[in-house]
């Protein structure tokens, strides 16, 4: 196994949320690599800025199902269809606001929560157009960060359910 991440790639400053999410793959013994790159704030932007398909940057989105918060993952070049999410969890959802994503995720820039919804107590649904792909890109909390893995390792990680609940951007 080659451990790619070694201390010194972060940089300065660490950022709390990268360090979470770097910490916790390596002390799972995961293969992955960190690009770091300029501010970008939506998922499609980053991905392409790093020259990332968009089927392969996982975006994250919260929602609210009756009182419980969800964290979905999907490929940044699709969007949630709400009628499919409703037939997938039963009920009607609501995206979470913006300030419930900074309480949920406190160590993370809003917006740029990583897809790892264990680690944060909250239920993972990823959308099988991403499940599809065999090396995925996600965000480790930060705007400036992005981490490379095998899907695989991420499922194995994380044990999301895995659904259809998106359709490509028009």
């Amino acid at each position: 196994m080659l451990l790619r991440h070694r201390e010194g790639d972060l940089g300065a400053p660490k950022e709390e949320s990268t360090v979470r999410v770097l910490d916790y793959l390596s002390e799972n013994g995961i293969d992955f690599s960190v690009m770091h790159h300029q501010l970008h704030y939506t998922a499609q932007e980053e991905a392409a800025a790093q020259h990332i398909s968009g089927h392969r940057f996982a975006k994250t989105v919260v929602v609210r199902a009756d009182d419980e918060y969800i964290l979905l993952a999907l490929p940044a070049s699709h969007r949630i269809d709400f009628k499919l999410l409703k037939g997938v969890l039963g009920t009607d959802v609501e995206l979470a606001a913006e300030g419930d994503l900074a309480r949920l995720f406190p160590d993370c820039d809003v917006g740029a929560e990583p897809p790892f919804g264990s680690q944060y107590g909250l239920h993972t649904i990823v959308d099988d157009g991403l499940a599809a792909q065999e090396r995925i890109a996600v965000r480790a909390g930060s705007h400036t960060e992005v981490v490379l893995l095998s899907y695989a390792d991420y499922a194995r990680l994380e044990k999301p359910q895995v659904a259809s609940f998106t359709r490509p951007e028009a």
